[in-house]
Parts: C-alpha cells; structure tokens; sequence
C-alpha cells in the first residue's frame, strides 16, 4: 500500500489523508528543540496495515533532521523506539 504522508506544520501533525477521516501523529513544541509526539491516531478501517510506524518514523526523521531532541508521550512512539533503538538517542531525559 502506498501511502503519502502529509505535514501539516500549522496544525503541528503528520497525516495520511483518507476518505472522511485521517490517520495522523500529532506533535508540540515544549521549547524551540524539543518536540513532543503526543497521539497517533488511525482510523478502524485502516488499521493492521503498518500505516502507524510509517508515521512516527516521518516524524522521527523530520526530528532528526532538524536536531530536535523528542519526549514520546505517546505510547505508540514509544513502543516504535523500543523496537527501533537508533532513535534512543534523540528522547529528552525526562
């Protein structure tokens, strides 16, 4: 399934525009370099298709890309760092 991911840097998400709804990686700023990812949303229809990893990794990687250090508030960001350690180094210490 190909997939474009949209960012939406006024809104502050990353999202996959579907039909009616949207799957989307939401994200602030708690200071000028760190960015919190705060919920990652997918609708039922779409689910089990990988669509959430694709997100949080454009969103890691738009991170990355600009040296921000990120603080995973969302469970599926975190649970995606476990899995894919190289991205360890950019969680803020809480």
């Amino acid at each position: 399934m190909s997939v474009t991911i949209i960012h939406d840097e006024e809104d502050f998400r990353f999202y996959m525009p579907f039909d009616g709804d949207d799957a989307e990686l939401t994200y602030s700023y708690t200071q000028t370099t760190i960015i919190d990812f705060e919920h990652t949303y997918v609708p039922d229809s779409h689910r089990g298709k990988g669509l959430a990893g694709k997100l949080v990794k454009e969103g890691l990687e738009f991170a990355k890309s600009n040296n921000y250090k990120i603080i995973p508030s969302c469970p599926v960001v975190e649970a995606y760092i476990d899995r894919y350690p190289e991205y360890q180094e950019m969680v803020h210490p809480v």
